[in-house]
């Protein structure tokens, strides 16, 4: 048996902040000293307790409050069940709309992460009717079948999309092989190139990123590319150097190990992860 502690070690330690909001900024710093932003993510979900919700939201806010402080250059990422969606969508509209006020107080953007494909309705639902156009930004996950109707949609709104390939579940709503989920990965990142001004393209797939620069090329977007802490961060700093903007999502907080199964689990890129803990970071 793995011993606990070399675990956490070895998964945590890489891909991890660490416990605390200090250790979010503290990353945030080294990577901005790079040219990097932060995305910074407080980690937990799937809460059914009020407690819990009420906890989570709490450091969210402080930690929008430490961006300012420390005047460091990054976003901030929640969760909509860390906020309380299993619970009740009031709860989470809620507490989604003071982060939102504090956000725009503090001047930082504000992400809302996409979970399991059953929490996909509401969340879309909830974001084009009330916090599209505001400086928050939705995630959408090419790895679920409706994704590319959703993407109409939000373009419709304006939406400031960030494009990931998906770590959840797979069901009948979900595309099952890394091939179907690449595939339309493209097909959506095509879409936002002609009909989105500006979007984050979430991936460590390399041939992804190099079509990406060249369709940039023509369309001339405000496009970021963004990558997990710990996961080719030297490309990223590189991408920082040419000129592009690159993001970094930077996760903290001591429940780490749903987050780092899911880092494991992820179609197509198990090899890529494990490599990963083993590499020298690059910043």
């Amino acid at each position: 048996m793995i011993d606990s502690g070399f675990a956490e070690r070895l998964f945590a330690g890489r891909w991890i902040a660490g416990p605390g909001i200090d250790d979010a900024v503290r990353e945030a710093k080294k990577f901005n000293r790079a040219g990097v932003k932060a995305i910074i993510n407080y980690l937990g979900e799937e809460f059914h307790s009020k407690e819990d919700v009420a906890e989570a939201t709490d450091v969210i806010m402080r930690a929008i409050s430490a961006i300012k402080a420390n005047r460091i250059k990054a976003d901030i990422s929640v969760k909509p069940t860390q906020l309380g969606l299993l619970v009740g969508k009031q709860v989470f509209l809620s507490n989604l709309r003071k982060l939102a006020r504090e956000a725009k107080k503090a001047g930082v953007f504000l992400w809302i992460d996409m979970e399991e494909p059953e929490t996909v309705d509401s969340v879309v639902d909830a974001y084009a009717s009330e916090f599209a156009g505001k400086e928050v930004g939705l995630c959408v996950q090419s790895y679920l079948r409706r994704s590319a109707e959703d993407l109409r949609l939000l373009a419709r709104h304006g939406a400031v999309v960030r494009l990931v390939k998906g770590a959840y579940s797979l069901s009948h709503a979900t595309y099952s092989t890394h091939e179907e989920i690449t595939r339309n990965y493209l097909l959506l990142m095509q879409y936002l190139f002609g009909h989105s001004k500006r979007f984050t393209l979430a991936t460590h797939d390399l041939d992804i990123i190099e079509k990406a620069l060249k369709l940039n090329a023509r369309y001339k977007r405000d496009v970021t590319y963004a990558m997990l802490k710990g996961v080719r961060n030297r490309y990223l700093k590189d991408l920082a150097a040419r000129g592009e903007n690159a993001s970094v999502y930077i996760p903290f907080g001591d429940k780490w190990v749903s987050y780092s199964y899911r880092r494991l689990r992820e179609a197509g890129h198990l090899s890529l992860i494990v490599k990963s803990l083993f590499e020298r970071q690059g910043v």
